[in-house]
């Protein structure tokens, strides 16, 4: 299975690198996408996640050739 991965402003300085690809049978929710993305950091309670630029929770199901991206909160003034 091949799955991108992007990081997005903070978190894209806290991980180290702004994309990844992985190549994993192991992966099958994005937990497990973070997990093996950040070599096992603890994922941020408050994370907005996006498959296919569809927003999604932290549980939800990766499949082949998907990208999943994480952005840190967002906040305006």
């Amino acid at each position: 299975m091949s799955i991108r991965v992007k990081f997005f402003a903070s978190l894209r300085e806290r991980v180290g690198h702004s994309e990844r690809e992985l190549a994993s049978d192991v992966a099958s929710t994005v937990d497990e996408v973070w997990t093996q993305s950040t070599e096992g950091m603890e994922m941020p309670a408050n994370l907005l996640i996006a498959i296919n630029m569809d927003y999604v929770e932290r549980g939800a199901a990766v499949t082949d050739g998907d990208e999943v991206a994480f952005f840190p909160p967002v906040t305006g003034g």
